[in-house]
């Protein structure tokens, strides 16, 4: 998804663009235009690092600080991750994305009988606190962000995390970690849920509540576009959607009595970038500008700073096609720039083979190479927003602004973003979208190069990443070590208290952290949550 669609005549000639958010591009632009959409340079653009940060978030952008590469990177054992995370790190990568297998993200130990044949398979293996110190042996915990890229059971990594990191010696103060915690997409996009709307949104609300004092370097959220985006939402719907999630988690912890400049500007998003490089482009400034604007405005947050759209635009994995693979580095590099001329504070582009692969060590340099060569040779730092003042872009970005808030009123009017979430309806509508939009590429409404068009020509072998059943049986042998070492009294009573605070509506992270320096694992915490809060129910998408 994400390529525009074109109208023909009867010469091959363009007659009409219309981009996926539903924005028709003329064939030229000029100060009229910028008439007609009622833009100003003090009210949309502005300098940059100034309100409402159409441009950039910081005034010198990528000159006084580079993106920071973060690959997201993880699968078999915590030994095998290890490996592939110090790789990264000597390649000059500058921050970790972690990958979770499906038993983990579910809240499942690798011995579970469900667990059976996914341990380790599309990302690492985690059962206790012994896995963390693995996968995070000898990397500087004080220098090197990590993110974690789970959702249900966020609250359960984020602890062990902090848990690992003391193991270590570092105190939990300066260790920065981004969980990426954002459950309602996970009911919208990707199916990695297990408790019902309203704990798991309190979940969320405990992580978001602990950071304020106990991990002040943590983002205690990710919002996440991204994979909204990739079941099937336009550009404008997955900023609309975002930001209206953002806005529930935020209603979650004000209610607790805290005061929003304590703890807004650590939020975060995780975004997409594929398909027209336009579209992305005005994507991103005018979700700078509509999340300044929502936080001032709606919210009346003080501190400049916190306005801040800050995040990860990247990914593409949508776009990549199992077809001709090669092009998919083509593909990725052009994320890569799209995300840079949107202003990116962080990045992450899929390798060319993860479209059907875990990445081999090559393709996922060749990635990390892409953003390096942007960053240190091509020029994306040079200047600052370099297309502000483009006819078009300003325009398309006034356009495109107009777009996710007219997306965001049709779910507000309807209730909000909770209620859109749990009687189903953005599941049925980006399931509908995503629907269509491959019956147009199959027909070629929509068109992808080596799937519908240029489909001549060999494409190239490409090494798998096989799965191997011993990761199981070693992950497995290292759970029953675990679980004879521990002290089961402590294990007993940590769980017991865990229970205790989660009935009574407690925040659960400093239980949670005491479960884990005991070795508790992923799934005796998690039955604990499943057994208070029960299980959500999938809302019909017929």
């Amino acid at each position: 998804m994400g390529v525009a669609k074109y109208t023909k005549n009867e010469k091959g000639q363009i007659t009409d663009v219309e981009l996926q958010s539903g924005i028709h591009v003329k064939t030229f632009y000029g100060p009229e235009d910028l008439e007609r959409v009622g833009f100003s340079y003090e009210k949309d653009l502005a300098d940059p690092g100034q309100y409402p940060f159409t441009r950039a978030i910081h005034p010198q952008g990528y000159r006084s600080r580079a993106w920071t590469t973060r690959q997201y990177t993880g699968f078999g054992t915590p030994y095998e991750t290890n490996e592939r995370f110090k790789l990264m790190i000597a390649n000059g990568q500058t921050g970790l994305n972690v990958a979770f297998d499906l038993p983990t993200q579910m809240g499942y130990d690798s011995d579970d009988p469900i667990a059976e044949g996914e341990v380790g398979r599309v990302g690492m293996a985690v059962d206790s606190l012994r896995d963390f110190e693995v996968a995070f042996r000898d990397i500087n915990l004080a220098e090197i962000g990590t993110g974690l890229t789970i959702n249900a059971v966020a609250s359960i990594m984020l602890a062990m995390y902090q848990a690992a990191a003391e193991k270590y010696g570092y105190d939990p103060k300066v260790i920065s970690a981004t969980p990426q915690n954002d459950i309602l997409k996970e009911m919208i996009g990707r199916g990695a849920w297990i408790f019902p709307v309203e704990p798991a949104v309190k979940l969320v609300g405990d992580v978001i509540e602990y950071s304020i004092k106990a991990l002040p370097k943590t983002n205690p959220v990710s919002v996440c576009g991204y994979h909204i985006r990739e079941s099937g939402a336009t550009p404008a719907q997955e900023i609309a959607f975002a930001f209206l999630i953002a806005n529930a988690y935020i209603d979650n912890v004000l209610a607790r009595g805290y005061d929003i400049d304590e703890f807004v500007g650590r939020f975060s998003f995780n975004l997409n970038v594929f398909g027209n490089l336009w579209e992305q482009i005005a994507k991103f400034r005018a979700a700078r500008k509509l999340w300044a604007r929502n936080l001032k405005e709606k919210y009346n947050v003080k501190k400049t700073s916190n306005m801040f759209l800050r995040g990860l635009f990247g990914g593409g994995g949508f776009g990549l096609t199992k077809a001709q693979p090669q092009n998919n580095i083509m593909r990725g590099a052009y994320y890569a720039l799209a995300a840079a001329l949107g202003g990116a504070q962080t990045i992450a582009l899929c390798s060319y083979d993860e479209a059907y692969t875990i990445p081999t060590p090559e393709s996922a340099v060749i990635s990390l190479r892409t953003l390096q060569l942007l960053m240190d040779e091509v020029g994306m730092r040079d200047t600052v927003d370099p297309l502000a003042g483009s006819y078009f872009i300003e325009t398309l970005t006034k356009e495109m602004e107009a777009k996710i808030e007219e997306e965001s009123e049709k779910i507000e009017k309807m209730g909000g973003i909770i209620p859109a979430v749990a009687t189903g309806y953005i599941q049925r509508l980006v399931s509908r979208q995503a629907y269509e939009f491959e019956k147009g590429v199959q027909s070629g409404e929509f068109l992808k190069v080596g799937v519908n068009i240029y489909t001549e020509g060999e494409s190239k072998e490409v090494e798998l990443h096989r799965y191997n059943v011993k990761t199981a049986e070693k992950q497995i042998r290292e759970l029953k070590r675990v679980k004879r070492e521990r002290n089961q009294r402590d294990v007993k009573r940590t769980l017991e208290a865990l229970e205790k605070a989660t009935k009574a509506g407690e925040n659960v992270m400093p239980f949670l952290v005491d479960c884990c320096r005991a070795y508790a694992t992923v799934g005796e915490m998690t039955k604990i949550f499943r057994d208070v809060f029960g299980e959500f129910e999938e809302p019909g998408l017929v």
